[in-house]
């Protein structure tokens, strides 16, 4: 899952820390304001952090984002009003990456639903992992349409680690603390085992475009577990090179290339949209509405003609007129060019299309590309 969280204004009061924040600190990271928390945006630099991921593994720790346990009967069949993806297809040990929409079909968070299985009885469990800027907003929607009779609702995000592993060599780096066969659990798969010896949730899911794990676990498991790695020689990684990754994978960041103003359709997540799979759900309408008529913009991938960087919120020009925005933008360590994100009107999202970004006062050409801009090999 990125970083799927977006940054927040500056709050009033101590920022939070993770777990994890005295070893992190002790070893001279950044450290930045994200989402209300005290985080590391890098440690060596993002971009020896960014090929290590690339080519060798690193970890991150992504303890502040939001973790939901739920448990009843019914489960899925009340999750189902809440997604547009059919969440009833899922076998245990099985996730689904979707979207929590609005009334108006606005993304108000992306989020992955890990599906644990049912027990003899019919109860079911599952887990969302969300963003730690949307966390309470989440919990109150998802709440709110629940059920109040036989479903049990926690909110795990306080008393729960949560470490990514990613990169090339990540598997073979985790292996050794482990039972299990990691290569046996497929991608967007996930099992409950023992990581140290301690019970640990384990899911082979990221936000780089890297294979790689996701491991939740205890606080001490956690802090444990990070020593380990380090020690092994995992790079530690902080969040600049984690955004760095995920742009490259064409991921969006919540808050930046969506929100909840901006559509499935509109921010290219049609994908997560199951229509023949699905009864009814919040937002249907409104996404049958721009699916019949078409939608008037689209989020698409940029890559500028030349070394100048495209940033958050910069104009799009089309003959001389702005026609949109960049969401997000970087020089790609991997592919050393500059690449962005941006929403156009709906006859300029085609490939090839040129376009100019403004740039401290002038207009640089850059062409729409295919995404994502990186690809594993396989």
């Amino acid at each position: 899952m990125d970083d799927r969280d977006a940054p927040t204004p500056a709050i009033e009061g101590p920022l939070k820390r993770t777990p994890l924040y005295e070893q992190i600190a002790a070893q001279g990271a950044r450290m930045t304001e994200f989402s209300g928390w005290e985080m590391p945006v890098q440690f060596t630099g993002i971009t020896h952090e960014h090929q290590a991921v690339r080519t060798t593994a690193g970890v991150f720790d992504i303890s502040h984002m939001g973790k939901f346990y739920l448990q009843g009967q019914g489960l899925l069949a009340q999750l189902q009003e809440l997604f547009p993806s059919d969440l009833s297809r899922l076998q245990p040990g099985e996730a689904q990456y979707t979207v929590l929409l609005n009334p108006q079909a606005g993304i108000m968070d992306d989020l992955i639903f890990y599906y644990q299985g049912v027990d003899p009885a019919g109860v079911e469990t599952g887990w969302f992992i969300v963003n730690a800027a949307t966390k309470s907003k989440d919990k109150a929607w998802i709440v709110g349409h629940l059920e109040p009779t036989g479903l049990t609702f926690r909110d795990e995000s306080a008393t729960k680690s949560l470490l990514a592993v990613q990169g090339p060599q990540a598997i073979a780096q985790l292996q050794p603390f482990v039972p299990i066969d990691l290569t046996s659990i497929p991608v967007f798969g996930h099992c409950l085992s023992e990581i140290l010896g301690t019970p640990a949730f384990l899911a082979r899911t990221g936000y780089t475009g890297e294979d790689g794990f996701e491991i939740m676990v205890e606080p001490e498991t956690g802090q444990h577990l990070w020593r380990s790695l380090l020690e092994a020689g995992v790079t530690p990684c902080g969040l600049g090179a984690r955004d760095t990754l995920r742009l490259e994978a064409g991921l969006g960041l919540y808050g930046q290339d969506m929100d909840d103003h901006t559509t499935p359709l509109e921010a290219g997540l049609g994908w997560l949209v199951h229509w023949d799979r699905k009864g009814d759900f919040i937002g249907r309408s409104v996404l049958e509405q721009q699916r019949q008529a078409g939608v008037s913009r689209k989020l698409v991938g940029l890559q500028m003609q030349g070394r100048n960087i495209a940033r958050h919120d910069y104009l799009v020009f089309h003959n001389d007129k702005p026609v949109g925005k960049i969401t997000s933008g970087t020089m790609a360590p991997t592919l050393q060019r500059a690449i962005a994100l941006a929403y156009v009107p709906t006859n300029l999202a085609k490939v090839g299309q040129t376009v100019e970004v403004e740039i401290r006062g002038k207009l640089y050409p850059a062409t729409v590309v295919k995404k994502p801009f990186y690809r594993r090999a396989a």
